[in-house]
């Protein structure tokens, strides 16, 4: 039987609808820490925090269609009023439509590391990309990221780790929503674990 998803207008933010930087008080209808999803895929990650979690906000950011539309029918159909999800580039979409000191979390997990060279400007974290989140991050923010491809998590690491005047490394704690043995409990990661794949794992704190 094939799943017919719906759209919750109560769930799924419009581009179209947005002036300028976005007002998360007006978006949630309430004033609440908010945690940013880049490239949140179905919404496993989003649902399992948002339940454990309803003192945060929460924001999915996912290009890819078929995997946005199923997440917003999955957390409507969970009625999450603590979560927003938005189809778009999360490049621009920092740049343009993140207020600064607006964010106390980037969740970063399994970006596409774009292994050949010639598109490495592809990547999501860069320092010119880093530039940006780290004007979103509110004092004591932190970066959350993990991942299976080791080259990229070279190159992630020494990028977070050289920012000494506003980042700090810390300990990468489990997620809340995290099985044993997991460490965010996202599909991909569940997936590698059962390829028995190395995942590699890195926090900062903005300071």
């Amino acid at each position: 039987m094939v799943r017919i998803l719906k759209d919750y207008p109560s769930v799924a933010l419009k581009l179209q609808d947005l002036d300028g930087k976005i007002d998360f008080e007006q978006v949630f209808g309430r004033h609440a820490p908010v945690h940013i999803e880049i490239g949140s895929g179905t919404g496993s990650f989003l649902v399992n925090q948002a339940k454990l979690l309803p003192r945060l906000n929460f924001l999915g950011v996912e290009r890819a269609r078929k995997y946005y539309r199923y997440a917003v029918d999955r957390i409507g159909r969970w009625n999450l009023t603590n979560v927003r999800l938005i189809r778009t580039d999360a490049a621009q979409f920092i740049t343009n439509l993140v207020p600064d000191s607006s964010i106390e979390c980037f969740h970063i997990y399994f970006p596409d590391p774009w292994p050949k060279k010639r598109h490495h400007k592809r990547r999501l974290l860069t320092p010119k990309n880093l530039e940006q989140i780290l004007r979103c991050l509110t004092l004591k923010g932190t970066i959350r990221v993990a991942t299976d491809h080791d080259d990229y998590f070279e190159y992630i690491e020494k990028l977070l780790t050289t920012q000494n005047n506003s980042l700090k490394k810390i300990k990468f704690l489990p997620s809340a929503a995290s099985d044993t043995g997991e460490w965010v409990g996202t599909n991909f990661e569940r997936k590698y674990r059962k390829e028995n794949k190395p995942i590699f794992t890195i926090a900062v704190r903005k300071i």
